[in-house]
């Protein structure tokens, strides 16, 4: 965050309104040491004005993240081993301009620069087990209807 003196952890609702999460291990880093911030509310943060990264746990509900801000900024999120964002048709990025890296212990790290808004959904990796036998049992599916029509075809010639 650029020039900035505080930070709402909150989500986005149903209509656009902003609710307030619980949070845990919040840290505030920039050009001060230590850096250190105030609870002004259950959901908001206050420091003095300057350029900080927030770091903070929340909570993810069914394997879906979103969060919105009112000016851009970089996020970042680590996806923890076990987990993955990077199959378009069970996970989601979104915008899709974010960067995908795989770190050595397994985790992947989804970088996004100067963002409003950030979306992510992961998934664990038996559902991409799932994919494949669903693709595969709706091919045999397409096989078996269509090969008494080709079937039938080649009697008639």
């Amino acid at each position: 965050m650029e020039n900035a003196d505080r930070f709402e952890f909150t989500e986005t609702g149903l209509l656009g309104e902003r609710i307030p999460i619980k949070v845990t291990g919040v840290s505030l880093s920039g050009d001060c040491a230590p850096c250190t911030f105030s609870w002004s509310d259950r959901s908001v943060i206050t420091f003095p004005k300057g350029n900080y990264t927030v770091r903070y746990n929340g909570p993810i509900v069914q394997n879906h993240m979103v969060v919105s801000f009112s000016e851009p900024y970089r996020v970042v999120v680590n996806v923890p081993p076990g987990l993955d964002v990077r199959n378009r048709f069970i996970g989601a990025i979104s915008p899709p301009d974010a960067t995908v890296s795989e770190q050595k212990d397994g985790s992947l790290l989804v970088t996004w620069n100067a963002t409003r808004s950030a979306e992510l959904r992961f998934y664990p990796p038996e559902r991409e087990n799932w994919l494949a036998w669903f693709g595969q049992f709706w091919i045999i599916v397409a096989i078996v209807l269509i090969l008494p029509f080709l079937l039938s075809r080649r009697k008639g010639s």
